[in-house]
């Protein structure tokens, strides 16, 4: 495995191995690109397509299958890449996406005495030294680096209040394999952006340095020190969450030391009923954190896998719970736009009310759908699919005829495939997310119903949007009035001043004033009928849908006389 690979110091042997694996990636990919053109393309158009389609579910296993043993081969970003691959249920078919989804990051670990070289450079001191004791057993092996427990120096632990901590060390030469790996992707993303069914879809070399821009981020450890204070700093005073302090006197680029928090594994329904505590209340606390980090904070764990989350036992009388949920591995964080993250809770508002034109609408919102699409069938599809399976939980679903799935599958499928998507920025991490939320969740209580977590969350969120919606339109209502209030004072000591013959101002300049306060007056009565309207159907809505949605309908009217009469007296 090239991960396993010692650093030489014949340069042009790491150059070999790096090559090596280039074309090793681009001899995958184009092969498979081939092989989808063959078959997707050209039999089609000469009459063979029913050959197409009765090879395609066991061709997409196929090529699951090989990825994965691939990317287990080679390690670096490509386990990255499968993880991605395999949370797409979305565009991905499920031949491929369950093929991948046990995909974990795992590797064999590197030897001690490497990490220990590595670590005694980065810190500048030998880790017997830096450290009162290192176990050399990893207690965790990724692609890109590993993990040992260690207990700090007497000196250091008077200082930071820790003794037992987690010392995390980037894998030798990570870095170079790093940037093969980025420039066969670029490649393969190059040859994708010339292919019209792919590149009306998606923008491939856009995706592709937005993994490399998080891929280079997880590499840095100083980087994931300051995600994890960040992260902290959002839950403080939180009794749910946890997170482990930084021990900044210990880290660099690529050694991390943080305090260890290592307790219950989340998934582990053992260990918890042995604990006293009951699997089942864990998963909708969990799902209720993941909700604030996304619709909430902004700022949010893109990588909340079952390794990544302890369920911590609470000291005797420390709350009434009992437990919270701690958090690691900062390395892998997202952040959404105060515009995205406005437009996916109208979506989580949609969804919780099974409303398949808000659902649309807060898709395009956020910028999913591209402008020219038609998303008439999508709508459609939407409501349909809430009439018949909204509100179920997973064990429900189970429960379904595997023919209604594929039933609604064949007549909306060729709708949602045919649609131009666009994926804004980090949406990628958005998606990982909430895959591994709702996976977690379900591990935890396979009765889990996501619906009951999104509702109450989400009704919370819609009594927060039209709070802040009436108070935009009060304030601004506030600021015509107060203008409209003035203005008659104001002019009559204009024209005090002119009489007076006490005004010292081009003229030129006084016509420009004059004629904006006349605009201003004509605008500010307008002004004040437009918020009135508004505020009373953004209040009445809440009760009567119909007449909120035609006071706030009609008060676009005075809205468009105020915009004109001001632009009319340019």
């Amino acid at each position: 495995m090239a991960l396993t690979v010692r650093d030489r110091d014949d340069p042009a042997s790491a150059v070999r191995e790096h090559r090596g694996r280039y074309r090793r990636i681009l001899r995958f990919a184009a092969w498979h690109l081939a092989t989808t053109w063959w078959f997707e393309l050209l039999l089609p158009r000469v009459g063979l397509g029913r050959i197409s389609a009765r090879t395609r579910s066991r061709r997409m296993q196929n090529f699951a299958r090989r990825f994965h043993d691939l990317a287990i081969d080679l390690g670096g970003l490509m386990i990255k890449v499968g993880q991605f691959l395999s949370s797409r249920l979305d565009v991905l078919p499920p031949e491929i996406t369950k093929e991948l989804e046990g995909l974990q990051d795992e590797v064999p670990p590197v030897a001690f005495p490497r990490i220990a070289a590595l670590a005694a450079q980065e810190l500048g001191a030998p880790v017997g030294r830096v450290f009162a004791a290192v176990d050399e057993s990893a207690i965790a092996a990724a692609s890109l680096g590993q993990a040992h427990r260690a207990r700090l120096n007497p000196l250091d632990a008077e200082d930071t209040g820790l003794e037992a901590v987690v010392v995390k060390v980037q894998r030798p030469g990570i870095g170079a394999i790093v940037d093969v790996d980025l420039a066969a992707l670029r490649k393969v993303a190059g040859w994708l952006s010339h292919v019209r069914l792919v590149s009306r879809r998606a923008d491939m070399p856009a995706l592709v340095e937005e993994f490399a821009q998080i891929s280079l981020q997880e590499i840095d450890y100083l980087h994931e020190a300051v995600n994890a204070e960040r992260f902290a700093a959002d839950f403080a005073g939180d009794a749910r969450v946890a997170v482990p302090d930084v021990v900044w006197e210990r880290t660099t680029r690529r050694v991390l030391t943080l305090e260890d928090v290592t307790a219950i594994k989340i998934t582990d329904a053992g260990a918890l009923r042995a604990a006293g505590i009951d699997p089942a209340s864990v998963a909708p606390v969990f799902a209720s954190i993941m909700f604030d980090q996304l619709f909430t904070n902004g700022f949010f764990h893109a990588d909340p896998h079952p390794g990544n989350i302890f369920v911590t036992p609470a000291p005797a009388g420390a709350g009434e719970r009992g437990w919270k949920l701690t958090f690691i591995d900062f390395g892998m964080m997202g952040e959404v736009t105060a515009s995205t993250r406005s437009g996916l809770r109208k979506l989580l508002i949609a969804a919780a009310a099974r409303d398949g034109k808000g659902l649309v609408a807060a898709i395009n919102d956020v910028g999913v759908l591209m402008p020219s699409a038609d998303g008439a069938g999508l709508e459609r599809a939407m409501s349909q699919l809430f009439a018949r399976f909204g509100g179920m939980g997973f064990a429900e679903l189970r429960e379904v005829d595997p023919r209604e799935f594929r039933d609604f599958a064949v007549e909306f499928g060729d709708v949602v495939r045919s649609l131009p998507f666009q994926l804004p920025e980090n949406f990628l991490l958005i998606i990982r997310a909430m895959s591994l939320t709702s996976g977690v969740c379900s591990a935890l209580d396979e009765r889990f119903n996501l619906w009951d977590s999104v509702e109450p969350y989400a009704a919370q969120l819609l009594r927060t949007e039209r709070g802040n919606v009436v108070q935009d339109v009060a304030r601004q209502a506030l600021d015509a009035a107060a203008t409209a209030f003035r203005l008659p004072g104001r002019l009559d000591a204009l024209a005090g001043r002119l009489e007076a013959g006490s005004l010292e101002v081009a003229v030129p300049r006084l016509e420009r004033q004059a004629a904006r306060l006349e605009r201003a007056a004509r605008r500010s009565g307008s002004a004040l009928v437009f918020g009135a309207l508004l505020v009373a159907g953004a209040i009445v809505r809440a009760d009567d849908l119909v007449f909120g949605n035609v006071l706030m309908t009609v008060s676009s009217f005075p809205l468009l006389h105020a915009l004109w009469a001001g632009r009319r007296g340019r």
